[in-house]
């Protein structure tokens, strides 16, 4: 198939734009062209977007009203050390992340990778080549099913944007568990023990390294939490977390 340039595509960009705008992905409305073509949310989409706070707990990013003071470490995480060595999240989970994150996740419109991958890039601190980026695995009859994992997609963007390595394969979902949805903290805990394995074709990349585990939406915390015990046991060195959405609070979302 044939492609123009890429300085052909940016001095054409205005008049294509002018012919077929580009669209907000949540409400449909016109928006301002983006460079490199990816989509951008409206204003009013944007707004709705919640970001979480330079102030908030270091490991787990609550927000600051959930720790003793702004940007210390937070009563729970003091209390029970969480296994990771930190959560960044572009968004709060809410009602505008949902709809981006169910399209993307559930409509197949897998062009938003790129929105969602880069508003959590640009969050992140520290992540540099020496580190590597492992999306949170599909079983393989939900990859057929799907047709994609969304946490891989995340995480291909995000390692274009920090130069990081990408292991997309560096986990497995050795059985397939069911949809987690409903589910509360411990029955998901529960569902997901012994479920999810270091590729062993990986094990000596993984061995020693920094490791950027990348989700779609952080909840429980029961996935990322099996992920990070098979790569602990793996012999990782550090572990963080990158999600797109970050549920706050006790109540689980149905996604």
């Amino acid at each position: 198939m044939f492609t123009l340039p890429m300085g052909l595509q940016n001095a054409f960009a205005p008049v294509i734009d002018l012919i077929f705008p580009p669209r907000c992905p949540l409400c449909g409305v016109a928006t301002v062209g983006h460079a490199g073509g990816h989509p951008g949310l409206c204003a009013a989409c944007w707004a709705g977007l919640e970001m979480p706070g330079a102030d908030g707990c270091p490991l787990c990013q609550a927000p600051a009203r959930h720790a003793s003071d702004a940007g210390e470490i937070c009563a729970p995480c003091q209390a029970e050390p969480p296994p990771h060595d930190g959560i960044t999240a572009a968004t709060h989970y809410n009602a505008a992340s949902r709809a981006l994150v169910l399209a993307l996740k559930h409509a197949g419109r897998i062009a938003l990778a790129p929105l969602l991958a880069r508003l959590m890039a640009t969050r992140l601190q520290g992540v540099d080549s020496s580190w590597l980026v492992v999306p949170v695995p599909l079983h393989r009859w939900r990859l057929w099913r799907r047709g994609f994992n969304q946490s891989a997609l995340l995480a291909q963007q995000i390692a274009r944007h920090t130069g990081a390595g990408l292991l997309v394969d560096g986990l497995v979902r050795r059985r397939h568990t069911p949809s987690l949805r409903g589910l509360g903290r411990e029955e998901r805990a529960r569902a997901l023990v012994g479920a999810i394995a270091v590729n062993r074709r990986m094990a000596a990349r993984l061995s020693g390294a920094r490791v950027l585990l990348v989700d779609d939406v952080l909840t429980s915390g029961a996935t990322t939490n099996a992920c990070i015990a098979a790569l602990r046991g793996a012999g990782v060195e550090r572990v963080r977390i990158a999600c797109f959405a970050r549920v706050v609070g006790a109540e689980l979302p149905h996604i």
